[in-house]
């Protein structure tokens, strides 16, 4: 578990979402990667969301990966758009924008010391 979560961090912060397919998941996420606030300015709070969204999305991407697999040709784009409304949901859900969590993930993904709390939290 821990291994697939930091596969997820990496791969949030390096894609802006999870993939199904080969467009992105949260395609609400911006294009550009958000500038990334100092790590010393994520409160606690935010670091607990961020945690709880990722944990959400990773078990989430399970579930929509099996299923994307699974579903006939003519079914793929609507398992891909509820997969989207799910993970959006997720992370929304936890009282963060998919920006919010984006940029997070980006700190996570270069600060060790941020990366090593979202993990501590999501165990």
């Amino acid at each position: 578990m821990q291994a697939r979560i930091a596969i997820l961090l990496a791969a949030l912060a390096a894609g802006g979402g999870l993939s199904v397919q080969p467009e992105p998941v949260l395609a609400q996420a911006p294009s550009a990667p958000p500038t990334a606030p100092n790590p010393a300015t994520i409160s606690d709070a935010k670091l607990d969301a961020a945690a709880a969204a990722a944990k959400n999305v990773a078990a989430l991407s399970d579930k929509y990966e099996q299923q994307l697999a699974q579903a006939p040709e003519d079914q793929k784009e609507g398992v891909v758009r509820e997969a989207n409304e799910a993970l959006t949901k997720a992370v929304t859900d936890q009282g963060l924008s998919i920006e919010e969590f984006s940029t997070i993930m980006e700190v996570a993904k270069n600060d060790p010391e941020v990366r090593d709390k979202i993990v501590k939290r999501i165990k």
